[in-house]
């Protein structure tokens, strides 16, 4: 038993795994807000030239 308890404190592939799984998430993460800030910046760009374009009235 003492020799598990020995080689399961020395183990580090789970913490390994984990700090990726961090990694990963804040990747994830700055993604995300930099997706939805393009997004909004877009909206707001194709909003400004739909507002430059004159309407007609159909058939005139």
């Amino acid at each position: 038993m003492k020799k598990f308890t020995k080689r399961f404190l020395s183990d580090n592939k789970g913490v390994t795994a984990i700090e990726y799984g961090l990694i990963a998430g804040l990747v994830v993460l700055v993604i995300v807000a930099s997706v939805t800030s393009i997004g909004t910046n877009l909206k707001d760009a194709l909003g400004n030239v739909a507002a430059a374009i004159p309407t007609s009235a159909p058939g005139a």
